[in-house]
């Protein structure tokens, strides 16, 4: 999965800086350190959305179960009362 996300992150990167220079009727590759710059910029963008994706499936685990552990205790737990 990390590599297929750097790969991703990096033909989004290469992507937009083409698609910026397309736009303005520049060559494609004017500039090439702003290209590498776009890749690294997409790669860790790109990166950082799958580990706050893993995080937040996480934490939705964590809340799920505190959940149904209270639900638990509200309803089967009355013989208490």
């Amino acid at each position: 999965m990390a590599w297929s996300a750097t790969m991703i992150g990096a033909l989004l990167g290469l992507g937009t800086q083409m698609y910026s220079n397309a736009l303005r009727k520049l060559p494609y590759m004017r500039h090439p350190w702003e290209h590498v710059l776009g890749m690294g910029l997409g790669v860790v963008f790109v990166n950082q959305l799958v580990k706050w994706d893993a995080q937040l499936a996480e934490d939705l685990d964590k809340m799920l179960e505190k959940a149904k552990a209270a639900n638990e205790r509200r309803y089967f737990d009355e013989d208490d009362e």
